[in-house]
């Protein structure tokens, strides 16, 4: 695990990553959460930038704080960085769910994991969040262009999994439809689409949209070979999306996964 972070530390100084709005003095986020002691891992786009800044656009400090950053190292630059400061980095990724979270998030996502008794926090804590990208950019993922976007996954694309490989997760919960898009170019074969009535948000302007999960297995990631196979559920509907997810389409979801994560980890 430390050596993931020292390589995608090495990476903040590359021009590409410059390139691609990426926030240059913020730490990467590989993981939120301990994937150590996870079974179930939910799977995003990349952390963000309200993991660093406020709503003005300020970096977040003291009590506030989630992440490291150069500021918080009392570093220049990313070459200064020690195995002391690294450590520091992992910590905070670790306990991110005991510190400050960013609940307006990760609540809606932890309830979908609710009905197998899963979660990021409390007495459970058997769950972790894991993103494709691990780096925060000052622009929302859509935001980017197509150009920054395809830059980034080729540079970390070996990040998630390295990320299984070293971990003994079970179950990737995959959040909405960009998520799904993006990891059926990552792995070997394609998910199975399972349409889902229940799931279906109705709209009263506008064509319905429909609910469908997404479902396979992976023994590879990006050309990284996992030492087990790793089970892949998703879902198309965003859950933190601005058009509204219902509580019957959320309660679905919950229940669907509560089969698949039962059935992977017992």
């Amino acid at each position: 695990m430390f050596s993931t972070f020292a390589r995608l530390i090495d990476r903040l100084d590359s021009q590409r990553i410059k390139d691609a709005d990426v926030i240059p003095w913020g730490s990467p986020v590989p993981f939120f959460g301990d994937p150590s002691s996870s079974k179930v891992a939910t799977l995003g786009l990349n952390p963000s930038n309200r993991e660093f800044v406020d709503n003005y656009g300020k970096e977040l400090v003291g009590d506030e704080r989630r992440f490291h950053t150069l500021k918080s190292l009392d570093l220049e630059n990313w070459t200064e960085i020690d195995a002391k400061k690294i450590s520091k980095i992992v910590d905070s990724c670790v306990n991110y769910f005991s510190a400050n979270p960013y609940d307006r998030w990760f609540r809606r996502l932890d309830a979908v994991m609710a009905g197998a008794s899963a979660s990021y926090y409390d007495m459970f804590s058997n769950a972790c969040h894991l993103d494709l990208i691990p780096y925060a950019t000052s622009r929302k993922w859509a935001e980017l262009s197509c150009e920054q976007r395809l830059s980034l996954l080729d540079i970390s694309g070996d990040c998630l999994g390295n990320m299984l490989r070293e971990t003994d997760i079970r179950v990737l919960v995959l959040n909405g439809m960009s998520v799904v898009s993006l990891l059926q170019t990552m792995i070997d074969q394609p998910l199975e689409r399972i349409e889902m009535p229940s799931w279906t948000l109705s709209r009263t302007k506008g064509n319905d949209i429909f609910g469908y999960g997404y479902f396979g297995v992976a023994d590879s990631i990006s050309g990284v070979y996992l030492d087990r196979p790793i089970v892949i559920a998703g879902f198309n509907h965003n859950i933190q999306s601005s058009f509204g997810v219902t509580t019957a389409a959320i309660k679905g979801i919950r229940n669907w996964l509560a089969d698949i994560i039962e059935d992977a980890t017992t």
